[in-house]
Formats: C-alpha cells, sequence, structure tokens
C-alpha cells in the first residue's frame, strides 16, 4: 500500500525551478529530501503529507502528529527509518 505521510518542513533550498523544488522534512526523528514543485508557497515549519519524494499538501500540524503517532503504532513508519537517505526518497523525520 502507498501512503503519503505526513512531516515538518526544516529547510527549503534557496535555488529552484519549476520541476526541483529541493527542501528537507521531518518525519518524527527520520529526515528526508523532498521536492516541494507542488508547493512553492510552503515555509519552513509547516506541515506537508509527502508521497514518494514530493509534497503534495499542506495539512494541520496536529493532524500529522497524531497520523504519525498512529502510523508509528502500527510499525509503518519502520520501513522509513531503514531505508538510506537518497535524494528525492521523499521520507523523512527529524
Amino acid at each position: 500500500m502507498c501512503l503519503a505521510i505526513p512531516g515538518k518542513v526544516i529547510s527549503i533550498a534557496p535555488d529552484f525551478d519549476e520541476v526541483n523544488y529541493p527542501g528537507k522534512v521531518s518525519f518524527g526523528g527520520i529526515v528526508r529530501e523532498v521536492n516541494f514543485c507542488f508547493l512553492p508557497e510552503t515555509d519552513v515549519g509547516d506541515y506537508v503529507l509527502v508521497h514518494v519524494g514530493v509534497a503534495l499538501s499542506k495539512v494541520d500540524e496536529e493532524e500529522a502528529l497524531l497520523t504519525l503517532k498512529y502510523l508509528d503504532e502500527m510499525g509503518e513508519l519502520d520501513e522509513i527509518k531503514t531505508e538510506p537517505e537518497s535524494p528525492g526518497a521523499g521520507y523523512e523525520i527529524p
């Protein structure tokens, strides 16, 4: 099953274009590189839903944290925690 995972934006690159708008997102302690090409208005501190390395939408902080808690309790974050970081991997949790 494919999921969009909520995470907190911790950095956004100052240089970007319409296709490559990199930044870092934290998913409860795991940090991954994410592309913000669909959400150019995103700011550091925002919470976003990430799927296959792309931020798809902004979400409420409370809802994001609750979802991360449930995913962790179900063991669904284990793969993210062990997956090697690579550009475009998409899931990061600090």
